[in-house]
């Protein structure tokens, strides 16, 4: 009998230990390596010897992780709702919230639907409800852009996912039928009913390595988590024949699915409405001096695009999800004032544009043609009808008939 005791006191005692070190170990791997990262990532070369064995250790926290939920130490939690989860395996830009947005303008006109997140970079903690009012550093850049684009839905952020999930669920007044999940890969304390995983096609998951090193969050053999594999930031001109050659290299199983993806761009549209009338402005038949002001992930592509309106590029890059500082405001003012030539505007995203006007001097900027360019996800090769078919009627079989919830862990 007091070897059993003893037997069982080891046990939760190691059982404690290894939840510490999972919850240690989450944050090390998604905050420290990911910041450190962007700031090395481009001298690889240089501090390669430096990088490759912070990455093995990554890669050992990750590894160590994963082997806590499947030893069913840490537990997760599967929910009697409709739970749609995106995310991706590299660090970086594959774009998500895109994504995300796309499936709640497919859902929201036939279900009660809402989306989660974390709220990354808000200063604020817990869960908490974005509204057309709320400001980045209550509730993060993405879900508030999310709610500028669909003000109908629930937009929602709260670092613990179960937590958040339970609270949209004990809102009897909603009755949210379906709930989408942004940057939820990683996050395996709940068991999402269809996982999506996004992969960059210009970063492809093939010889790469953990961050900081490379560009990895977790093994690429992880993909198996996902039902949907979604190749994102396609070429329009894309050949059959490298369709083929992506799927055979991906070696889906037999229950994932696969689409392709690219970013389409929108008509810029004014920063300050009140201040530029974007009918003064033609982006199709005049070329511009553009001040180019980003902070985020990924900036190639978009500069792609600016290049066929444009006579000149001048770039400012910030890092990913910057708040912006008074004096970035006086060098952005500054910096399109040296600039030479009548037609000029300053270019930035629609997330660095929330951020941008809700600094305490953008009044410096208000009276600079300022634009944002708006983009949306656009399927290849018809596929489009093919994945609103299943994501509709998974979300169709599985929302809730009643308003009693209960759930499950695994």
């Amino acid at each position: 009998m007091c070897n059993k005791k003893k037997i069982s006191y080891g046990v939760n005692n190691l059982s404690l230990l290894l939840r510490v070190s999972s919850n240690f170990f989450k944050k090390l791997n998604f905050t420290i390596l990911a910041r450190f990262h962007f700031k090395m990532a481009y001298k690889q070369k240089k501090y390669g010897l430096l990088l490759y064995p912070i990455s093995l250790l990554y890669g050992f926290a990750v590894g160590f992780r994963n082997l806590l939920f499947n030893l069913n130490i840490l537990h997760t939690h599967e929910f009697p709702i409709p739970v749609i989860g995106v995310g991706n395996i590299t660090v970086g830009g594959t774009g998500k919230t895109p994504h995300v947005e796309y499936i709640a303008g497919l859902l929201k006109y036939d279900f009660r639907i809402a989306t989660l997140s974390r709220g990354y970079k808000r200063k604020t903690h817990g869960f908490g409800e974005v509204h057309l009012n709320s400001t980045t550093k209550e509730v993060g850049d993405e879900p508030l852009q999310i709610k500028n684009k669909h003000p109908e839905i629930i937009v929602s952020v709260d670092e613990s996912r179960v937590d958040g999930i339970r609270k949209l669920m004990a809102d009897k007044e909603k009755q949210i039928q379906v709930i989408l999940l942004d940057d939820a890969f990683q996050h395996r304390y709940v068991k999402p009913g269809i996982s999506i995983l996004l992969i960059d096609y210009n970063r492809l998951l093939t010889n790469d390595h953990f961050l900081p090193y490379g560009n990895l969050r977790e093994r690429e053999h992880n993909k198996i988590k996902a039902n949907i594999i979604i190749i994102t930031k396609m070429p329009y001109e894309i050949k059959p024949i490298e369709r083929r050659i992506l799927e055979k290299n991906l070696q889906l199983f037999p229950y994932q699915t696969l689409y392709f993806t690219n970013i389409k761009y929108k008509n810029p549209v004014s920063i300050f409405p009140g201040k530029t009338s974007t009918t003064n402005y033609s982006f199709i038949k005049n070329k511009y001096h553009v001040l180019l002001v980003t902070g985020i992930a990924n900036h190639g592509e978009l500069i792609k695009h600016i290049k066929q309106f444009s006579l000149s590029i001048t770039h400012l890059f910030f890092k990913d999800h910057y708040s912006f500082k008074e004096k970035d405001i006086e060098k952005i003012s500054k910096t399109f004032k040296q600039i030479t030539g009548e037609n000029k505007v300053l270019i930035t995203t629609e997330k660095d544009s929330l951020r941008l006007r809700e600094t305490q001097n953008s009044y410096l900027i208000e009276d600079i043609p300022s634009f944002y360019i708006p983009i949306e996800i656009d399927f290849l090769y018809s596929d489009k009808n093919r994945f609103n078919k299943q994501i509709t009627e998974y979300v169709r079989k599985n929302k809730p008939v009643s308003s009693i919830y209960s759930e499950r862990n695994k």
